[in-house]
């Protein structure tokens, strides 16, 4: 890979991890936001109904597994961008050959060729 495409995927990955960084706060914004909101409700004369408290564990629930989901997604672009550092970006971790700039503009997080990726997908599952 030229130190062209190399800055390239390394200002894509930049991008994205500072618009998850983005997302994150503002997730964690809307979070804080929506506790505090709990907190006042508990305070209330109006007890709320076992459905509405249901709801709410579950979207914070969902909210925890998105979070989570993120954070998993950012120590992978870090990887990625560790790669780009030290020269082996857009080399495939089992055969050696190159990644297709295509694949890694899609998903510059990919440590395998399309076809490890597809031999690995078809191979059955052990338990």
């Amino acid at each position: 890979m030229t130190k062209e495409d190399l800055e390239f995927f390394r200002q894509l990955i930049q991008a994205k991890l500072a618009e998850l960084s983005q997302e994150f706060h503002e997730q964690e914004l809307n979070s804080r936001s929506e506790a505090e909101q709990v907190s006042s409700e508990d305070r209330s004369a109006y007890s709320l109904h076992m459905a509405d408290r249901g709801t709410d564990a579950m979207e914070r629930e969902k909210n925890l597994l998105f979070a989570q989901r993120a954070d998993d997604y950012i120590e992978y672009l870090q990887e990625a961008l560790n790669r780009v550092e030290d020269g082996t970006f857009g080399v495939c971790r089992v055969c050696g050959g190159e990644i297709g700039r295509p694949r890694l503009e899609a998903v510059p997080t990919a440590t395998q060729c399309i076809g490890c990726k597809s031999k690995q997908a078809k191979a059955p599952q052990q338990t």
